[in-house]
């Protein structure tokens, strides 16, 4: 499937909205004009990929909503070559925009066929600097750490303590924590053992699970 000129102009369309709802930075607006979304979703729903609404990738799972990768981008407060750590890859969307703004990205998925398939994706579009890893969320990756940024793109009961300490001080981790519905919480570590806390409103994500399928 290729990008055409009605996906562009779609694409436009789209990314003009999401300026209007919050003042985001605008190298991201910049970076989701540039990625073609539709490319990431499933076949036979390209279609859809220029709403503002999350679509299913398979294995229950989902691409977040235009708005939220926004946001959550936003919120991790980018600064170029960055060392950030993503967890929960999915189809690879969200990973293309933070390599888009110049980051070095991290990311790990659980689900061996989306792993593959965010892999497939990513290297078509030509981004192949991201360090993708099929494994468990919850235990991050100490061997690269600390990161700067840490973005979870799935619902987290309470911010897992593995990746709080794989959090570089002067760092951020964006994370929705909560059961039922998630409080975009964003988690900035001050020193060893300091971390303070700031919310941003009600969002709804698929569960943050353990082990690997």
């Amino acid at each position: 499937m290729s990008d055409t000129l009605q996906h562009q102009g779609r694409r436009r369309q789209l990314v003009d909205q999401l300026s209007k709802k919050y003042p985001f930075h605008p190298s991201i607006l910049v970076a989701m004009l540039k990625i073609p979304r539709h490319l990431f979703v499933e076949k036979g729903l390209d279609h859809l990929a220029y709403f503002d609404k999350p679509l299913p990738i398979g294995v229950n799972q989902t691409i977040s909503q235009p708005f939220t990768v926004a946001m959550q981008t936003h919120l991790l407060a980018h600064t170029k070559w960055e060392r950030v750590l993503e967890i929960g890859t999915g189809c690879g969307y969200q990973t293309a925009v933070l390599l888009e703004l110049g980051l070095r990205v991290f990311t790990i998925e659980r689900h061996k066929s989306l792993y593959l398939q965010a892999q497939k994706n990513l290297n078509a579009l030509g981004y192949t600097s991201a360090h993708l890893h099929y494994g468990d969320g919850f235990a991050g990756l100490p061997q690269f750490a600390p990161f700067k940024g840490i973005l979870l793109t799935c619902g987290a009961a309470q911010a897992p303590p593995n990746l709080l300490q794989q959090l570089a001080i002067g760092g951020r981790m964006v994370a929705p924590i909560g059961v039922e519905e998630q409080i975009m919480t964003v988690i900035e570590r001050a020193d060893e053992e300091t971390f303070t806390e700031q919310a941003f409103g009600n969002y709804s994500f698929v569960p943050m699970l353990p082990g690997t399928r």
